[in-house]
């Protein structure tokens, strides 16, 4: 019975290296932390033209860009040379930059050679300049805390500060730094 007992110790030896000897002989996988799968974006596309609709079914804005890249379980959207229309009754503002970044909330961050252009024919503010300006879409008011040039047919301002209200055409600056008026 004494060989018995080594014949089977043997067996169950032999029988849990064979089992085990996958576990042991497989090469130290690299295992990808949830951390480098949120920051793959989940859609990419180039050549971008959109249309947003508010709820109440008029159109919102449009965004045209050459890269756009959509990080859905961050809550944003990265572009690269952006050029989004604002529309509110008729009444539009075309905004330009280098590099922006649109929220899951209607924030839209655009920095980097950013101008916004209002569309509407006559208008006594024609284009604003900053570094960088903070759009929220749904309220339709823009802020930047940079350096603004504001400019009119007739007139260069600039300052440090912004904030505008698309819905009213009412332009604040911050902090006023210069006003030039061109002869008519």
């Amino acid at each position: 019975m004494n060989m018995a007992r080594v014949l089977i110790s043997i067996v169950f030896i032999a029988l849990m290296a064979w089992l085990w000897a996958p576990y042991y002989m497989q090469s130290e996988k690299t295992v990808t932390s949830s951390s480098d799968t949120i920051s793959i974006p989940d859609y990419i596309a180039t050549g971008l033209r959109q249309s947003s609709y508010n709820d109440q079914g008029a159109l919102s804005h449009t965004v045209y860009a050459e890269h756009m890249e959509l990080f859905d379980e961050l809550g944003f959207t990265h572009f690269k040379k952006p050029v989004f229309t604002l529309y509110n009754e008729g009444e539009r503002w075309r905004v330009t930059a280098d590099e922006a970044t649109l929220y899951n909330n209607n924030i839209l961050i655009l920095e980097s050679n950013v101008i916004a252009t209002n569309l509407i024919p006559g208008a006594m503010i024609e284009k604003v300049q900053a570094a960088a300006i903070q759009i929220d879409i749904g309220a339709q008011r823009m802020e930047s805390e940079q350096s603004v040039e504001l400019r009119g047919p007739d007139l260069l301002i600039t300052g440090q500060g912004l904030k505008a209200d698309i819905n009213t055409e009412i332009v604040e600056l911050i902090k006023h730094t210069r006003t030039v008026y061109y002869d008519q």
